[in-house]
């Protein structure tokens, strides 16, 4: 039976000091049956939602990781070896078996990438789960319309500069982002197209949305939770809306408003609509299509934070969670 090398959780972790918490073990790998395929890992996604599958308890969408078992997620791959049709030797893969150098993936949970209409790293980020996220949570469940305002948090991140910027390419009549330091607001007025960026650590935040939209924000576009949602709710309009993507804010830290706070949804009658992507599965097409005219256009900038080495991804997750990451986080392995 032939092993690779695999990321493993040893013990729960503490707030953001996930990179402790994780070791690098060796890990068997199945037989190739018919529908499978031995795939060589080249990219793997580092997401947020990582980190909360690593506490133990049911709060997650997706299973929680065992210590001593090896985490996973989306990576993308070259097919080495295959027993399927739909896999070819050769092929560039995405699929969930992430967090490990080779894995064994069944084409049933795998999609062949078609590096002519994106890089492998963008098939990882605005075409893949990432941008998907963010298109989801503007259309289907934001319900963004032409000429109206946007406020997102977590700008500077993957899902979060993709959201800022979909918004734009849609129509909305105005465009701003939290983000923490000076290099990332620069980023995503200069480069992305945000018409304001808001440095979360230096400015009053509400005062700041206040003067960014007088009128009101239409749709907030929620990565964040905590204090930035509550000043948030302060600056909506009557009617607006909220897609409540993540609260990263919840990792590692004891600021948590006072659910009092909320009796602003009641007053501007805010609707908040928490979502799971895969939910939109039936859009991904015409996600791919629209997102992909936008790329070869040069409408769009994706841009990666990239760690490389396997044995660097517990630092490059909890660089993600500490916000060191400008775009979409991902670990080179090969």
């Amino acid at each position: 039976m032939r092993s690779t090398t695999a990321v493993v959780l040893a013990r729960r972790p503490q707030g953001t000091k996930v990179a402790e918490a994780l070791e690098l073990g060796t890990i068997d790998l199945p037989e190739l049956t018919p529908g499978t395929a031995l795939v060589r890992n080249q990219y793997m996604s580092v997401d947020p939602s990582t980190r909360g599958r690593m506490d133990p308890g049911e709060k997650q969408y997706t299973t929680n990781f065992e210590i001593g078992g090896p985490l996973d997620g989306s990576a993308i791959g070259i097919v080495e070896e295959s027993a399927s049709d739909q896999l070819p030797v050769g092929a560039t893969v995405r699929h969930r078996m992430g967090w490990r150098e080779y894995a064994v993936v069944d084409d049933s949970a795998s999609t062949v990438c078609d590096l002519g209409k994106a890089p492998a790293t963008s098939w990882l980020s605005s075409m893949g789960q990432t941008g998907f996220t963010a298109y989801a949570g503007l259309l289907p469940v934001g319900a963004l319309a032409a000429g109206e305002t946007v406020f997102v948090t977590g700008a500077g991140g993957a899902v979060g500069s993709m959201a800022g910027q979909f918004a734009r390419l849609l129509g909305a009549s105005k465009v701003v982002g939290s983000a923490g330091g000076a290099e990332k607001c620069a980023w995503l007025v200069d480069e992305c197209g945000f018409d304001e960026a808001i440095d979360y650590r230096t400015a009053d935040v509400r005062a700041s949305l206040v003067a960014a939209f007088p009128e009101g924000i239409d749709l907030f576009f929620d990565n964040v939770g905590g204090w930035q949602m509550v000043h948030a709710l302060h600056a909506m309009r009557i009617h607006g809306r909220i897609s409540m993507c993540g609260a990263v804010s919840n990792f590692g830290t004891a600021d948590q408003p006072s659910l009092a706070e909320l009796i602003e949804v009641v007053l501007r009658r805010v609707t908040i609509r928490g979502f799971i992507v895969r939910d939109f599965e039936a859009l991904r097409p015409e996600f791919e299509a629209r997102v992909s005219a936008w790329l070869a256009s040069g409408e769009l900038v994706d841009r990666a934070t990239i760690v490389q080495g396997i044995e660097n991804a517990g630092a490059g997750l909890e660089g993600l969670l500490n916000g060191a990451n400008l775009g979409k986080a991902l670990i080179r392995l090969s």
